[in-house]
């Protein structure tokens, strides 16, 4: 290996140095300064492998980026660099043995509220501001097995609870396109971490979007697994054991390329601590290979859920595209009322999320919602009669949808309503956005989330162009469960031949 200065190395990865320099000295230094803090992990760990840039190297140059870039954007609010550099010469190490772990000195960053041993795991709630867990989660144990470094934690709003990331522990994380808009939620540390160049792979987690409205805000993708598929154990502090009663949450990753996205879900996926006594989880290959081959659905305007012009208008890019790419493309949607759908959703959110708080708490809780908010007064007082009979009502709609992706390959639908709005800071419940002239309360946004979360289904976000802000739009695949592979390379495609993804100005 090359050594290379410490002076040479953060120049280049600040993107300046390089143009400055002799075209020929340029040209060695860019071949063993390894990739830029853009390039995508699997480029990294690329890089690693052919010995053009060490573990350590490429640790250090992310942690200058993070103290160059971190500050005005709260991205990263705990630094775990002593441990994330003991970690990269281990990696350092194990090269050299000539192994190859799956993200074998690889730098990453993990959501606050993931289980690690001895950090922070606060979920942004003051009563546990002190408390440390004991072991990694699943989620935690696997990608550091796997080889990576952590460099810290991210952001979150207060128990991951809006798609924003303002946490009364940590302060307020900002979007890098624009400081005064939100980077998304609960993952809003992360996705910011990742379009700022300072981190090159992210987990998080996702029961109302968490994932995939954050990739949307910040230009980057995200997956949200299959329901089944990832350990949902470690993702919320307390909660590191196996939970059926858990559902609806997933745990997934975010990157700047959708084959990273697929590099991490291979880490991660698999049954959580005990069932692995004697399950394995196998993912089918991708349905096609080629886009020509895709049988993609779009998913038609609903009257009643308001779209910003531009996201409709790169919707409808994207569908001319595929069809001048030869897939087939039509409108159509599963055979279910849409309003009950989002009805039924927002019941089981609130039962899950409000799971531990006292009956009278949630019936006070519950009377105090106006009539906008129904389904989630319902699901604040569901008796385990009513929440079964939901449960009932969720498996006869898995049929539908397995019936619809019998005939259809992807389900393409607008990741969210709008791009990154501004930081808002009334109660959630009294919110109201404005879209094309058309105003509804803040948590109606959830329409676009919940078609993939009610029934457990895979969706990956992907970047879809600007709006007239300058602001990144956000589009989803959806597809069928447990098929998390067919979204993820028709996202993969979409990459390489549509959209990619593009730094903030700024951060190169």
């Amino acid at each position: 290996m090359i050594p290379i200065s410490r002076r040479d190395a953060l120049a280049l990865m600040g993107g300046t140095a390089v143009a400055a320099l002799a075209p020929q000295r340029a040209a060695a230094q860019a071949s063993r300064a390894g990739p830029s803090p853009f390039a995508t992990a699997r480029e990294m760990l690329g890089a690693l492998r052919a010995k053009r840039i060490s573990a350590a190297e490429l640790y250090d140059l992310h942690v200058a980026r993070i103290e160059r870039f971190n500050g005005p954007l709260n991205a990263i609010v705990i630094e775990t660099f002593e441990r994330g550099r003991l970690e990269a010469a281990e990696a350092d190490r194990r090269i050299a043995a000539g192994e190859r772990g799956a993200l074998l000195g690889l730098p990453m960053t993990l959501k606050e509220s993931e289980q690690v041993a001895g950090l922070p795991q606060t979920a942004g709630l003051g009563a546990l501001r002190d408390y440390r867990p004991g072991s990694d989660g699943e989620i935690a144990r696997r990608v550091l097995q796997a080889g990576a470094a952590l460099l810290g934690k991210t952001n979150i709003p207060a128990a991951l609870g809006d798609w924003q990331s303002n946490s009364p522990i940590y302060g307020r994380t900002n979007n890098p396109w624009n400081l005064e808009r939100t980077s998304g939620g609960s993952t809003g540390g992360g996705s910011a971490a990742l379009a700022a160049g300072l981190t090159p792979l992210e987990i998080g987690s996702d029961i109302g979007g968490s994932i995939r409205v954050p990739a949307a805000f910040t230009g980057v993708y995200g997956h949200r697994p299959s329901e089944t598929a990832v350990p949902r154990s470690g993702a919320y502090p307390r909660s590191n054991l196996p939970n059926a009663s858990q559902i609806m949450s997933v745990q997934g990753p975010l990157a700047r390329s959708a084959f990273d996205l697929e590099l991490a879900l291979d880490v991660i996926a698999g049954p959580d601590v005990g069932e692995n006594v004697a399950w394995k989880l196998e993912l089918p290959p991708p349905r096609r290979e080629r886009l020509r081959d895709f049988r993609v659905a779009a998913l038609p305007w609903l009257p009643w859920v308001p779209v910003q012009p531009e996201i409709r208008a790169s919707m409808e890019k994207l569908t001319d595209w595929l069809r001048s790419q030869g897939a087939q493309v039509r409108e159509a949607s599963p055979a279910l009322d849409w309003q009950r759908h989002a009805a039924d959703y927002s019941r089981l959110l609130i039962a899950q999320t409000s799971v531990g708080q006292p009956r009278e708490q949630r019936a006070a809780q519950a009377a105090a919602l106006g009539p906008g908010a129904a389904p989630y007064a319902d699901g604040l007082t569901l008796d385990f009669s009513a929440l079964a009979l939901q449960l009932e009502q969720r498996a006869q709609l898995q049929r539908v949808w397995a019936d619809f992706f019998r005939d259809v390959d992807v389900l393409v639908t607008p990741a969210f309503a709008t791009t990154a709005f501004p930081h808002r800071v009334e109660p959630m419940f009294e919110r109201m956005i404005t879209i094309d002239g058309q105003t509804i309360p803040y948590l109606q946004l959830v329409f676009y989330p919940q078609i993939a979360i009610y029934c457990g289904l895979p969706a990956t976000a992907l970047p879809a162009g600007f709006d007239a802000e300058n602001l990144p739009i956000g589009l989803q695949a959806v597809g069928p469960y447990l098929e998390d592979r067919t979204p993820l390379h028709f996202a993969q495609l979409l990459e390489r031949e549509w959209h990619a993804f593009t730094p903030p100005p700024g951060y190169t």
